[in-house]
């Protein structure tokens, strides 16, 4: 449901510039207030989630009480498990420490980026006094911040925890911690590599890279900068030397040590495709469409594996599905089937929608699911818990501990809609888990409290070494060079 103070976007339009700019200010203020909303009920609802016993004494848990209501965030608003916990950090740090930001908040004052800056940079903050006092003081001057940077928030809060509580200054992290690589989907099948390595091996790679590229014979038509790219091949595969593209049978660069595939890649295509009879794209899982040129090039050199539909077939023997039916299954579906999550195949279990024995092996009752999700799936069962059904075409229907439902279906029939022809109509039997299924949860050494006290205490450990080896330091200074009197 909409505010009733928005105009409608017909009603923007009519207006004159400086209305369009009291429209940006009053939306904005109502984004804010809407946020703040958003995380004062997962804050509240993990409150009553910790005040049942039965979420409480599972503490130790590998999905506890936080996973589970974190779940139920992401769920709701159809976001990753990441966000959702993001916004819980936030909501309870504004409930239980900072009340009058929160309120500030709430009233659409502050907005998230002043409000996310602000509790990462007291997170730190122990002292029963001087937090109140920090909240008194944000209550004062965050209202001024909508139009800074984060970094000069940063630095505001910063020297306020510094004047309170010294030790709850956060570290900065050094820009060798910094170092990261990463790797974005962009267009067309091409990705872009980024990031910030140590010096000497970013030159290291430079140089590999242009030796790869000199590996083959001079009729080779890419230019020196797409020979650079394309080395990254044989890079990944280990070879000594990348494929030359020159044509020519008698290539005095072809040694037989070109690349042999020690890296997979999946990319999906239809037959038809392959084979030259149709320009239907292709799809990288993650990374987006393929050309059907870039296809057929690919299938030249790669293992192809057919993967078939099992339309409306039995159900097989045993627990673990076929390879073929399991390979059907991570085609069709491609992500974890939780709401919100996207965890990609590769670190998701295929899971019995009703549990087996009771329920088949059989493409109308198994789907994907995140190791998190599986066990959450497992164990978060019941009539207070979550429950799931599944259709014949692959589409799963969540049932959450508040009673909401939320529907998923499967990623791969959005890009190959044959893969979601239903598969058969089971006669599946109603379940309910029995027994203390917990035994069997994975546990952690310490609770999640415990890791956040173990974290902030060596954080402010740090920090009150650093702060003592400064003041010895000033001692000794005035001890060799006393100031003049």
């Amino acid at each position: 449901m909409f505010d009733s103070s928005l105009p409608s976007l017909e009603g923007i339009r009519a207006r004159d510039d400086a209305g369009l700019v009291d429209v940006m200010q009053g939306a904005a203020r109502v984004q804010a207030a809407a946020l703040a909303r958003v995380f004062a009920a997962g804050a509240e609802l993990y409150h009553r989630r910790q005040a049942e016993q039965e979420i409480a004494d599972r503490e130790v848990w590998a999905i506890d009480g936080w996973e589970a209501v974190a779940a139920e965030i992401a769920a709701a608003q159809g976001i990753s498990r990441g966000r959702a916990a993001g916004q819980l950090r936030i909501g309870l740090a504004l409930a239980e420490r900072l009340p009058k930001l929160e309120a500030l908040f709430a009233a659409g004052v502050v907005d998230y980026q002043v409000v996310a800056a602000v509790v990462h940079r007291t997170e730190l903050m122990l002292d029963p006094e001087a937090i109140p006092r920090m909240d008194r003081w944000l209550e004062r001057n965050a209202p001024r911040w909508g139009k800074w940077s984060r970094n000069r928030i940063v630095e505001a809060v910063d020297y306020w925890v510094q004047v309170l509580e010294p030790a709850a200054v956060r570290e900065a992290h050094t820009v060798d911690q910094s170092r990261h690589i990463g790797v974005s989907p962009q267009h067309s099948g091409l990705a872009e590599i980024f990031g910030d390595v140590r010096a000497p091996d970013a030159l290291a790679f430079d140089q590999r890279l242009s030796e790869l590229a000199a590996t083959v014979c001079p009729a080779d038509p890419r230019t020196k900068d797409e020979r650079r790219a394309d080395a990254l091949i044989a890079l990944t595969a280990g070879a000594a030397v990348m494929a030359c593209e020159c044509g020519c049978p008698d290539c005095p660069a072809a040694t037989g040590d070109a690349p042999v595939g020690a890296v997979m890649i999946h990319v999906m295509a239809e037959q038809v495709t392959v084979e030259g009879g149709s320009d239907r794209p292709g799809f990288v899982p993650g990374f987006g469409g393929l050309s059907a040129e870039a296809v057929r090039k690919i299938a030249r050199s790669a293992k192809l594996k057919m993967v078939r539909h099992p339309l409306d077939g039995p159900p097989e023997p045993g627990y673990r599905p076929s390879a073929a039916l399991a390979d059907f299954i991570r085609c069709r579906d491609l992500t974890c089937r939780f709401p919100g999550c996207g965890r990609p195949v590769e670190v998701a279990d295929i899971d019995h929608t009703v549990p087996w024995p009771l329920g088949p092996t059989h493409p109308s009752n198994l789907k994907l699911l995140c190791r998190l999700h599986h066990l959450l799936k497992t164990f978060w069962v019941g009539p207070n818990g979550w429950r799931d059904r599944q259709l014949p075409d692959g589409t799963v229907i969540w049932t959450a501990p508040t009673g909401h439902t939320y529907v998923t279906e499967p990623g791969g029939a959005l890009y190959f809609p044959q893969l979601a022809v239903p598969t058969g109509e089971l006669d599946l039997p109603q379940w309910s888990p029995t027994g203390n299924r917990g035994v069997m949860m994975p546990t952690r050494r310490r609770t999640r409290d415990q890791d956040r006290a173990y974290r902030i205490w060596l954080e402010r450990n740090h920090n009150q070494e650093r702060i003592a080896a400064a003041e010895q330091a000033r001692r000794i200074a005035a001890a060799n060079d006393p100031p003049p009197f």
